[in-house]
């Protein structure tokens, strides 16, 4: 038996190129790790920059964030992203300076103690950052400032020596060799169990933000808080470099784009956030101050002491990187 051959027509063609047409758009959906729930700022803003990539792409490229460690639990992001579990994921650098001390940086304590002071810190660390994510199979979009740590206590001081035998929550290495320094005693609390451990005066002080005290009500606890900035905390942006580069230009300048127009976004969002809870703070009835001239100095002593103690680590690029935000 004879097969037909059936002529190629104008139909067959047409069809062959819409067919052609839909795989050349087919839709790329990328998963985003993020830690914090979905009412934080941070997660807030990575929304907005997924809502913004869709929307410049035309729908080509979806991003699903995945808030409140759903996807991966905050020390997990890093690994998943340069494994390609997650094409995106968002990460606290500093949580990783044990991996490479330059991520930790803008965790050394009175070293950028302002907004405009954290973002020259970050420029001088930029570069670094960009090379060691390359070397990692990853690159940087975009980071974003956490509100200023302060210090919160039942008694008021003036001096550093006031801090001395006070329980002192510590929640990082930074934060113990702290109490360590001004004769503090450093006591590790989960955030879970922070509120029990302050009304059973298993703590009494700690060292956070003004958000952190709203969203955890220590104003319920403790009298003072003593806005010293001493550290701007950074999220970063993190991408996966193969999956970037698998993206036609177009959809990468949407990308680039739409991360640039979150880092400047995210910036101003962090002072409003700072702004906004230093003020719940004092309606709460906590008396929110500025550390006095002795605290001050005091604890710009214990900041150059882990400064040298981060940079004898950190060695020859720790200290070009440090060199650089001080010119």
């Amino acid at each position: 038996m004879k097969r037909r051959i059936f002529p190629v027509t104008a139909l067959g063609l047409a069809l062959a190129a819409g067919l052609s047409a839909t795989s050349a758009f087919a839709q790329t959906k990328w998963d985003l790790a993020a830690a914090y729930p979905a009412t934080n700022f941070h997660t807030e803003n990575l929304t907005q920059f997924a809502n913004d990539v869709d929307k410049a792409t035309g729908g080509k490229l979806k991003i699903t964030v995945h808030a409140n460690a759903a996807l991966f639990k905050a020390p997990e992001i890093k690994r998943a992203v340069q494994g390609g579990q997650a094409q995106l994921g968002e990460i606290l650098l500093a949580n990783f300076q044990n991996e490479w001390q330059i991520f930790g940086v803008d965790g050394q304590p009175f070293l950028a103690t302002s907004y405009a002071d954290s973002k020259k810190l970050y420029q001088a660390q930029k570069p670094f950052l960009e090379k060691k994510l390359a070397d990692q199979g990853m690159a940087l979009l975009y980071a974003v400032a956490w509100p200023p740590q302060g210090i919160y206590t039942k008694k008021p001081i003036n001096s550093a020596g006031d801090l001395k035998g006070i329980k002192w929550r510590a929640y990082s290495p930074a934060t113990a060799r702290i109490a360590e320094l001004v004769g503090a005693q450093p006591v590790t609390v989960q955030a879970a169990e922070f509120s029990q451990a302050l009304a059973t005066g298993v703590v009494e002080s700690t060292m956070t933000s003004g958000a952190t005290g709203v969203d955890s009500k220590l104003y319920e606890q403790l009298k003072f808080y003593y806005d010293t900035q001493a550290w701007l905390p950074k999220n970063a942006l993190i991408v996966n470099k193969k999956a970037f580069d698998a993206l036609d230009k177009p959809t990468q300048d949407a990308v680039r784009k739409a991360a640039a127009d979150a880092e400047a976004r995210g910036w101003t969002a962090s002072e409003k956030v700072n702004t906004d809870t230093l003020a719940k703070l004092k309606a709460e009835g906590m008396e929110v101050l500025p550390p006095s001239a002795q605290l001050k100095a005091d604890l710009a002593k214990v900041g150059d002491t882990m400064l040298k103690e981060w940079l004898d680590k950190a060695g020859p690029e720790g200290k070009a990187l440090i060199d650089a935000y001080r010119k």
